[in-house]
């Protein structure tokens, strides 16, 4: 059995902003199949100490970063947890990494780099009965960890993978905070941990693990170049040979057309259509021509929603209706509430797991516009329940849904939605009238639904695809 140590920020179902949650939930489970023993490192924030039932206090440190901690350990939600008990970094209301006002809590530096650390005192046998093999950190919350190993006794012992999930979030801190954060002034300089003049957590990560992932094949190749690469193209570049994109996937439990409790299952009488027509009760919405179009995002320029914006008339003036369900930039909200106004189209501002559920099984298509998206979860579950997405030529979006175009649909590959390019609201435009036109073709449609339906995408792959890597780079060194 591979021990493997999960350092994250987040993982579901305990805590969840993202599709990092998604993934780090997810992994320890898909790989026990795998001769892997994965746990799961974890800050104790309130939503999660509040599962704990009665854990084991298996390490302390009276000072962690600012003031004492304890490493409790307990299996919770099938995941074998290790949480990092530090109240004076964890213990606060709000967001995982925004304040009351939505900015970054100010010490968030120091509440990530006390996680990596920590990962490394695993890693330096803190705990008296398990010791990893190799240590996964993800993101740039987990990035030190592999620049801690690499300046501790497990130097060379224990193997470190780090994976991007996101490459525009990269945990900078000022140069001023070197000591504060048990970084080596020495290694602040260009090839190390310095970053236009600020510490780079997520590029100490990349500099100093074994190997590095991305969770597309796609946005692999697009981290490499200076338009998605975001200032660190160069260091990937420099480690390309120790460099692979693995595609997400998703819990084909939770999300399943004829299990799902939140949904009227697809295995009874009317199944997708009688979802559909409760979701328009739902948001009041009239009956119409056209297709029913579903969106759960973030509202940021990132996931495109400005273009859809621009692009909205396409789909309205086809008969075809949107329901969408997201939180961020407050223009967007603000924009997408005044288009609310026209009686076809729904807005839901926040975020509620379960609607999402609910939205994803009634509409009959899901709307992925991203200007660059590392995997993509949403088109993922849209596939799953047979609503087709229409997504972006970029990054996971692009591995993961097969167009119907002309050369699909008349040979032998089996088409499971529509994608566009260049990334504008014309080509998005051009792309919902074709959603529109091919929902009017009942036939065709059915078929691409169905395809939609068998495509791959569970863990089963992905999960062997990181047993593999894992073994890959321990073998390196044996």
């Amino acid at each position: 059995m591979t021990r493997v140590l999960s350092v994250t920020s987040e993982a579901t179902p305990l805590v969840k902003t993202g599709g990092l949650a998604d993934v780090a939930g997810a992994l320890p489970g898909a790989l026990a199949g795998h001769g892997v023993g994965m746990r799961t490192l974890l800050p104790g924030y309130p939503a999660v100490t509040a599962e704990l039932r009665k854990p084991k206090t298996c390490a302390e440190w009276p000072d962690c970063f600012g003031g004492p901690a304890r490493l409790l350990a307990e299996q919770v939600a099938g995941l074998d947890l290790l949480v990092l008990d530090a109240p004076h970094l964890y213990a606060r209301g709000a967001g995982l990494y925004l304040d009351e006002t939505g900015r970054d809590w100010p010490d968030n530096p120091e509440r990530f780099a006390a996680l990596s650390w920590v990962g490394a005192e695993i890693a330096n046998g803190a705990l008296p009965d398990w010791s990893p093999a190799l240590v996964h950190a993800h993101d740039w919350q987990g990035g030190l960890a592999p620049y801690y190993i690499a300046r501790s006794p497990a130097a060379g012992k224990v193997r470190a993978v780090q994976t991007i999930h996101n490459i525009a979030f990269q945990g900078l801190a000022p140069a001023a905070r070197l000591s504060a954060l048990r970084l080596d002034p020495a290694d602040f300089k260009p090839d190390n941990l310095e970053y236009w003049g600020k510490i780079s957590a997520l590029k100490a990560g990349l500099i100093h693990a074994d190997w590095i992932t991305t969770v597309s094949p796609t946005y692999a190749e697009e981290l490499l170049t200076p338009e998605f690469g975001m200032g660190l193209e160069g260091v990937l570049l420099g480690r390309r040979a120790q460099f692979s994109g693995i595609l997400n996937g998703i819990d084909m439990d939770m999300w399943s057309p004829d299990k799902d409790p939140h949904i009227i299952p697809y295995n009874k009488p009317r199944g997708k259509a009688a979802n559909k027509a409760a979701l328009r009760a739902e948001f009041d919405l009239p009956k119409a021509d056209g297709p029913l179009c579903v969106v759960i995002s973030r509202l940021t320029a990132q996931k495109g929603l400005d273009l859809l914006l621009e692009a909205l008339p396409a789909l309205l003036e086809r008969g075809g209706q949107l329901v969408l369900l997201g939180t961020g930039d407050a223009a967007l909200e603000a924009a997408f509430r005044m288009a609310a106004e026209h009686p076809d189209v729904a807005v839901r501002i926040g975020y509620d797991e379960w609607l999402a559920h609910r939205m994803i099984a009634g509409g009959d298509a899901i709307l992925v516009p991203s200007r660059f998206e590392p995997c993509g979860l949403t088109q993922l579950y849209g596939l799953r329940y047979g609503t087709l997405p229409v997504v972006a030529l970029t990054g996971g979006l692009a591995d993961t849904v097969i167009p119907a175009s002309p050369a699909t649909l008349a040979g032998k590959v089996v088409a499971t939605g529509l994608q566009f390019n260049p990334v504008t609201a014309l080509a998005l435009s051009n792309a919902l009238a074709r959603l529109c036109a091919l929902y009017h073709q009942r036939d065709l449609w059915h078929r691409i639904s169905r395809n939609a339906m068998a495509h791959p995408v569970g863990w089963e792959h992905s999960a062997e695809s990181y047993a593999q890597l894992y073994k890959g780079v321990l073998g390196q060194t044996t």
